[in-house]
């Protein structure tokens, strides 16, 4: 399991409003996310439509620009 060190951010009223993690932390959270998503994708079109390497990396990317806008 990915260890995540926490650094809460509270209001003046010392409520909780963020969470800040390190970067690295961040970014293999990301990668998880992403990978978790790619195979839940090849799972769902197992039986469907196969596309070329060129269409499937076009359609991943459309997809990851989706998510990032």
């Amino acid at each position: 399991m990915l260890k995540i060190h926490k650094y809460y951010v509270l209001d003046e009223n010392q409520v909780p409003i963020a969470v800040q993690i390190p970067v690295r932390e961040f970014e293999r959270l990301e990668e998880a996310i992403e990978d978790h998503g790619l195979a839940q994708l090849i799972n769902e079109v197992q039986d469907g439509e196969r596309l070329s390497g060129e269409d499937a990396y076009n359609y991943y990317r459309s997809l990851k620009n989706e998510l990032g806008s």
